[in-house]
């Protein structure tokens, strides 16, 4: 379909009596992104402009003179779509149909249209199910008032009309609750997931950042998984997870969660925040920035205040959060000298390109150090009765030799974290204990 961008750029009177954007992001870069949308869903753009609007009309949003304008484009271009990089309320969005003569969706509904196709799981559809039909509730109003010239209402009766738009929302309300319900039950099931894996306790780390940082790449650069990754605006959108195994033998769970971006519909955040909890489980967040991008502050603005949302607020951001400054092989050789050279002086921060893996062997030693500790040196013989213990050992702790004893007895010479070797006494109970003198070693 021949699709029409307008990015809408609202200013608004500071105190001083100077005009400026309401809004923190440079209308191009808004401009590119809405772009980006679009073709995320094959839409063919054929035309793309930024309208500064000066004073908004709660009836059209737009001036009469720059729909005009707009109108004209449309018609010497052949375009039955308009895209509003803005939030539309339901009037504005009808009028602005019968105005152009072509369908109009705004951000929001741009947003939902790329979730529905990019679902492929049976939690990512309903989510996404939900988030459509709440935001559709809102967009009934007098979608049937043809239907009010066929037989007129008296007083404060309602005509056939409303009488329809009532029997709509009773349907969609019915199947909002019936939604709601079946993701009742896949909360429940993470829940349950997420109880396992606290019995074997595998630390957690979530990938997070805005989309199309180059989440995926790195994920699978990390693990060697096959997820999706393709230089596309929500390229994926159901969470993966990963068992992998750190430099020091840990082994953790990797969980890569869907994109973050600016003015991301309350409808999305709500109906996907069983997904998003994982990362309120995780031991430790990977903020992913592409810092090719020239607006990546404001992406990582946006990012933090989503987190923060969920209940990661800044001080515990300092503690949990590890911020990954991705794509520098795109930069030029001074710009990503300077770069590197800056993370280097800062404390929560990795330089890295998942394409071209500079940066990732020390990403994944900050990561194994973060989530190992202080790691501690033991010899430990585990008697018959006790070998079920050796997969646990393997999966949690580096072992540096193993010797088979002639009474069926295993000697092992390991190296792991403080927490692990206190799960390691816990698992062995009242049989055979390290000696002391062998932990503190």
């Amino acid at each position: 379909m021949r699709a029409t961008v307008v990015v809408p750029v609202l200013k608004s009177r500071s105190r001083g009596g100077q005009t400026e954007s309401a809004s923190t992001r440079t209308p191009e870069s808004r401009l590119d992104e809405a772009m980006g949308l679009a073709q995320a869903i094959d839409l063919d753009v054929v035309n793309a402009s930024i309208v500064s609007v000066n004073d908004p009309r709660p009836a059209t949003l737009l001036g009469t003179g720059k729909i005009e304008e707009i109108k004209h484009l449309l018609d010497e271009r052949d375009s039955g779509l308009v895209i509003v990089d803005h939030p539309l309320t339901p009037v504005q969005q009808r009028n602005l149909e019968k105005e152009w003569n072509a369908k109009v969706i705004d951000r929001t509904g741009l947003i939902l249209e790329i979730f529905g196709r990019r679902a492929s799981t049976k939690e990512g559809t309903l989510q996404v199910d939900l988030a459509h039909l709440n935001y559709q509730k809102g967009r009934l109003v007098r979608s049937w008032t043809h239907l009010e010239r066929q037989r007129g209402g008296g007083g404060f009766m309602g005509g056939p009309g409303e009488t329809q738009i009532e029997a709509d929302r009773r349907l969609l309300q019915d199947r909002i609750i019936k939604l709601e319900r079946e993701l009742e039950q896949v909360v429940r099931t993470r829940q349950l997931h997420r109880a396992k894996r606290r019995k074997v306790p595998h630390p957690i780390v979530a990938l997070v950042g805005y989309t199309n940082a180059g989440k995926s790449t790195l994920f699978n650069r990390i693990t060697g998984a096959g997820v999706l990754a393709e230089d596309m605006l929500f390229a994926t959108l159901d969470p993966t997870l990963r068992r992998m195994k750190l430099p020091h033998g840990r082994t953790v769970i990797l969980s890569d969660t869907v994109g973050f971006i600016s003015d991301l519909p309350t409808h999305l955040v709500a109906a996907f925040r069983a997904t998003l909890e994982e990362v309120l489980e995780a031991d430790l967040v990977l903020h992913v920035r592409d810092m090719s991008d020239v607006d990546n502050q404001a992406q990582s603005a946006d990012v933090l205040r989503i987190l923060n949302d969920l209940g990661i607020d800044e001080a515990e951001g300092q503690r949990r959060i590890l911020e990954v400054w991705n794509k520098i092989d795109r930069l030029e050789p001074e710009a990503h000298d300077a770069i590197v050279q800056k993370a280097s002086t800062m404390q929560n921060v990795i330089a890295v390109s998942a394409i071209s893996g500079e940066g990732v062997d020390r990403l994944m030693d900050d990561i194994s150090r973060r989530l190992s500790g202080v790691m501690t040196e033991t010899t430990i013989t585990l008697p018959v009765d006790k070998l079920a213990l050796l997969p646990w050992l393997y999966d949690h702790a580096v072992v540096d030799s193993r010797e088979d004893n002639e009474d069926g007895s295993v000697t092992l010479e390991l190296r792991l974290s403080e927490t692990e070797a206190a799960e390691l006494e816990r698992r062995i109970g009242h049989g055979q204990r390290p000696a002391k003198e062998d932990w503190e070693r």
